[in-house]
C-alpha cells in the first residue's frame, strides 16, 4: 500500500474514533426537558411560598446539571423546609460541586436537613477542601458538636480550627476576624481569651450587637451573671427599641429560669419586628412552656400565615394542637404539609 494512502486511512480512523467519542460523550449527557428548563422562577417561588407540589418541582431544579451556581445557592437556601431522602441525596452531590459557593450552600442545606449526630460523617471530609471559604463553612457548621458527635471527625475539626486560628491572626485585625477568634476560643472553652477578642470586637464596633449578645454569654460562663445582667441593661438602656436586644433579655432571663419576665422582652421584640419568625418561635416556645398553650398556638399560626414554608413552626403547631385535641386543624395542616412535600419524614413517621 502507498504511504500517501497510509497516512490518509490512519487520519481516517483517527477522524472516526474522535467523531465516535463525541457522539457517547453528548449523547450520554442527560437532557433537560424544556418545560423544567423554563420552570425555574416558578419553583423558587413555589418553595419560598410553601405552595402545594413545591418539593416536587424544588428537586427537579436542584438535579439540573446545567443550572447555574447563582441559581443553586437560592433553591439551597430553601431546601431545609423540604426534608427527605431525595433532598439530602441532592445536598450531598453539591458537596462536591465544582463552584465554591454551591459548596458551601450544600454545607448549609445539610445543617438544616441532618441532626447534629450525623451532620459530622458528611460534612467532615470538607474540613480538607481545596478552597478556604469552604473549608471554614465546614467549620462553622461543626462548632458547637460534642466529640460524640463528631466522632471521627474530632481531630481535623481541631486541626482545622488550629489553622483558622492562624489565618485570623496574620489577617488584617477587624472587627470581624476578632468576633470569629472569640467564637473558635469558645468552641475550645477558652473564656479569657472569648472576652478579650470581643473587647477588641467592640472596640472596633460598638455596635455590633451579636458581639456583645456573645460577650455577655462569655461572663455568664465564668459566673460573672451580674456584670452581664448590667451590661445587657445598660445597652436596652441606650436601645430600647432594638428587637435584637429585647430578644437577647427575654432568653437571657429564661436562661436564668425567669420565664415570666422573660415573656416581656420577647413579646416586645415580636412587637418590634413582627415578621421575624425566630423571635415569633422562641415566644411561642416560652409561652407553652408556661403552660400558655392558646397563646403559643396563635404565634405559630402568625409565622405559618407569614412563612407559609417555615417547616418548623408548622410541625410544632400540629404537635401543639394534637396536645389540646384540636384534631380538625391536625388534620388541615398536615394535609397541606403532604401536599407541599408528600415525602417530608413527619408524614411518614405518622406525626
Amino acid at each position: 500500500m502507498p504511504k500517501s494512502r497510509r497516512n490518509l486511512l490512519i487520519s481516517l480512523c483517527a477522524l472516526f474514533v474522535v467523531a465516535l467519542a463525541w457522539f457517547f460523550l453528548h449523547s450520554s449527557a442527560p437532557v433537560v426537558p424544556a418545560a423544567i428548563k423554563r420552570g425555574f422562577s416558578e419553583a423558587l417561588t413555589a418553595a419560598r411560598n410553601g405552595q402545594p407540589g413545591a418539593a416536587r418541582v424544588l428537586y427537579q431544579q436542584l438535579a439540573r446539571p446545567d443550572l447555574s451556581p447563582k441559581r443553586r445557592v437560592w433553591l439551597h437556601a430553601e431546601l431545609p423546609n423540604y426534608p427527605s431522602s431525595i433532598a439530602l441525596k441532592l445536598a450531598d452531590a453539591d458537596l462536591q460541586h465544582e463552584a465554591p459557593e454551591v459548596r458551601i450552600a450544600a454545607i448549609k442545606s445539610i445543617s438544616g436537613l441532618v441532626p447534629n449526630g450525623q451532620r459530622s460523617l458528611l460534612l467532615g471530609p470538607l474540613l480538607d477542601d481545596s478552597e478556604q471559604s469552604v473549608r471554614l463553612a465546614a467549620v462553622n457548621a461543626l462548632l458547637g458538636l460534642s466529640p460524640d458527635d463528631l466522632g471521627l471527625y474530632f481531630g481535623p475539626l481541631e486541626q482545622a480550627i488550629d489553622a483558622w486560628q492562624q489565618v485570623l491572626k496574620n489577617a488584617p485585625q477587624t472587627a470581624e476576624t476578632h468576633s470569629q477568634l472569640a467564637r473558635l476560643h469558645l468552641h475550645n472553652a477558652e473564656l479569657k481569651e472569648a472576652q478579650q477578642e470581643l473587647d477588641q470586637t467592640l472596640r472596633l464596633a460598638p455596635d455590633n450587637l451579636p458581639a456583645l449578645v456573645m460577650q455577655i454569654d462569655v461572663l455568664d460562663r465564668q459566673g460573672q451573671s451580674e456584670a452581664a445582667r448590667q451590661l445587657l441593661a445598660k445597652q436596652l438602656k441606650a436601645q430600647p427599641d432594638s428587637a435584637y436586644l429585647q430578644h437577647a433579655l427575654g432568653m437571657w432571663l429564661l436562661h436564668h429560669g425567669q420565664s415570666e419576665f422573660a415573656l416581656l422582652g420577647l413579646s416586645k421584640a415580636v412587637e418590634l419586628e413582627p415578621d421575624n419568625k425566630d423571635y415569633r418561635y422562641d415566644l411561642a416556645t416560652t409561652l407553652h412552656g408556661e403552660q400558655e398553650l392558646e397563646a403559643a398556638q396563635k404565634q405559630l399560626q402568625e409565622i405559618v400565615q407569614r412563612h407559609p414554608s417555615d417547616r418548623k413552626a408548622r410541625v410544632l403547631l400540629i404537635n401543639y394542637w394534637k396536645e389540646s385535641g384540636q384534631l380538625q386543624n391536625v388534620q388541615i395542616l398536615l394535609a397541606q404539609l403532604e401536599q407541599m412535600n408528600p415525602d417530608d419524614p413527619a408524614l411518614q413517621q405518622g406525626l
